[in-house]
């Protein structure tokens, strides 16, 4: 990485490619696994409250995601669309936590459970 600043100052801003695909090289991995801890979170937690912990890990992931595929802009400036995207989701992911909040808490108030039923003890009862 200090090599490709290095380049990238030695060069001028023809040295920024250098370091996009360095920052690729960290960022996508990183951003892929998140996507994948927060889809397992979401099949394999039982609890209301850790399947949304585990979508905000997902949503975070594809955040991460997006800034690490972001085109780069003009004369390497960063890209406004990309960040704009990214301040929008950051904005929608939290109304939907506190949605997703409010609806656990009104679910726990009506049932007393933090947990949903199995869906094969949901299709017995009906």
């Amino acid at each position: 990485m200090i090599e490709a600043w290095g380049a990238a100052l030695s060069t001028g801003w023809e040295g920024v490619s250098g370091l996009w695909s360095a920052g690729v090289s960290v960022w996508l991995p990183t951003g892929s696994a998140l996507v994948l801890f927060g889809l397992l979170g979401m099949l394999l937690a039982s609890s209301i409250l850790r399947k949304l912990l585990a979508f905000n890990v997902m949503g975070s992931g594809i955040f991460v995601l997006l800034l690490a595929l972001r085109p780069p802009g003009p004369s390497g400036v960063a890209d406004p669309v990309a960040q704009a995207l990214i301040l929008t989701g950051i904005v929608i992911a939290i109304a939907a936590t506190a949605l997703g909040v409010r609806l656990a808490r009104r679910y726990f108030e009506l049932t007393g459970q933090t947990e949903l039923p199995e869906d094969r003890d949901a299709a017995r009862d009906d």
